[in-house]
């Protein structure tokens, strides 16, 4: 599977590069986020929704598991499943209609819904290293592969 790995120091760079990606999503309609607390998975979505014109607060919903988010060109739908105790919740927030929407879902925690959420467009792990993070970008999809092509560290 096509891959892209990025070594990124501070917050700061982790929010630049979610910028990069979010002018780079093309037809991308689904990302999964994997890492440990801390690692910087919103500090990448708030990046996505600056580049995108969102100049409000950006909280990660860990209580909520969906925050919604407008834009002239597709709507952007941040989950978080951290405190996810059943996939079937998922149910109750409608993720089907998420899903369908033409929208971009980005879903941190992907693995607490496994076997209800489809195959992602991309695939992001975020490790944590002695110097920063390490990002590790997997296309799934054709779709995660336009956008992938287009992506440089």
């Amino acid at each position: 599977m096509p891959h892209l790995e990025c070594a990124l120091t501070t917050a700061a760079d982790m929010e630049a590069w979610g910028g990069k990606l979010a002018a780079q999503l093309q037809d991308t309609r689904l990302i999964y986020l994997h890492g440990p607390l801390g690692a910087g998975k919103t500090t990448l979505v708030r990046g996505m929704l600056r580049a995108l014109g969102h100049s409000g607060a950006v909280k990660s919903p860990t209580f909520t598991l969906v925050e919604p988010y407008e834009f002239v060109s597709r709507p952007f739908y941040h989950f978080d499943l951290y405190r996810l105790n059943d996939p079937e919740e998922l149910e109750f927030v409608g993720i089907r209609d998420y899903l369908r929407a033409n929208g971009v879902c980005v879903v941190e925690w992907a693995e607490r819904a496994q076997g209800l959420l489809p195959t992602p467009d991309l695939d992001i792990i975020i490790a944590l290293t002695e110097t920063g993070r390490m990002m590790r970008i997997t296309s799934l999809s054709a779709r995660g592969k336009a956008s992938l092509d287009t992506l440089t560290c």
